[in-house]
């Protein structure tokens, strides 16, 4: 199994913590929403160590992207309890996050724009920075998309656009509302495309390093399109997908490969990783209301 310990650590967590926020809002701990990135959590982890110093846009599935690139889960808890320590003060909630380089929203398409106007200013300064945005296949479905897209091929922008394409969209089969392909699309505008179906965090490093380095270097858009899964609901409890579907993906699973590829090491990693959230989970629940008020804004 060719994954360090720290690499495995950061998968396992992200993954119990998500499965901690499902727990909690059954048990009526939480409130809102919340949208899991269960199954997909290795792309953030395996993309992490590639992009440091540049700027993320995440999404409503962002969880696993926060974890990865800035790590905080004390603060993205509090932030979706509404409790003190909150990186936004417990109004940005589960889909709004800004952490110095890193923001996520749950519109989609919306940082698209955003992102090629950092782009465009990290060429400007020269920089030697990209500006990465993780999207799924549904957002190809937001007219946002191609102008931001059209925009970055002609201005020649280091943006890097990461597809998480998991073949749904809510509760919508990937095939049913999108036409064409992903790479066709990234053809029509001239922008390099890359595909990787693998769940090995160290092949995908491999894959991607220099492609990474050419984009800060001659400042080029990029898409890179992952073939993925969602192993868990859209949101907290709305997957209409049948129980033999979500079984027959769990075949895919990175964590079924790495638990049985060397069960000992994967079951000790793991239970620190539960012991971890669970300190997580007493400390913040532990911590007063967020004290923020509107006023403070102004």
């Amino acid at each position: 199994m060719n994954i360090s310990d720290s690499d495995l650590e950061l998968l396992i967590f992200i993954r119990r913590f998500e499965e901690m926020l499902l727990q909690m809002f059954s048990e009526g701990k939480l409130s809102g929403t919340t949208h899991t990135c269960i199954g997909q959590e290795y792309i953030p982890v395996a993309l992490a160590p590639l992009t440091q110093g540049d700027f993320i846009f995440s999404n409503h599935r962002g969880h696993g992207h926060y974890l990865a690139h800035c790590g905080d889960p004390e603060g993205l808890l509090a932030e979706i309890m509404g409790r003190e320590g909150a990186v936004c003060r417990g109004v940005g909630g589960s889909q709004h996050l800004r952490n110095n380089t890193f923001m996520s929203t749950g519109v989609q398409g919306e940082t698209l724009a955003i992102a090629v106007g950092v782009a465009m200013h990290f060429k400007r300064t020269a920089q030697h920075r990209l500006a990465l945005v993780y999207i799924g296949d549904g957002t190809w479905g937001e007219g946002s998309v191609y102008e931001a897209l059209n925009m970055a091929q002609i201005w020649q922008l280091p943006l890097l656009v990461v597809v998480e394409n998991n073949g749904i969209a809510q509760s919508t089969p990937t095939k049913m509302q999108l036409s064409g392909s992903i790479m066709g699309r990234a053809q029509a505008f001239g922008i390099g495309y890359q595909f990787i179906g693998s769940h090995n965090i160290v092949e995908i490093r491999q894959a991607l390093t220099t492609h990474l380095e050419s984009i800060r270097s001659r400042c080029v858009p990029a898409i890179v399109e992952f073939q993925t899964i969602r192993l868990g609901p859209h949101s907290k409890g709305d997957d209409t997908r049948h129980d033999e579907d979500v079984m027959a993906l769990r075949a895919q699973d990175w964590l079924e490969h790495y638990a049985s590829s060397d069960p000992e090491r994967f079951q000790a990693i793991d239970a620190g990783q539960r012991s971890r959230i669970t300190e997580i989970v007493n400390l913040v629940s532990n911590l007063p209301p967020s004290s923020w008020e509107p006023s403070d804004a102004a």
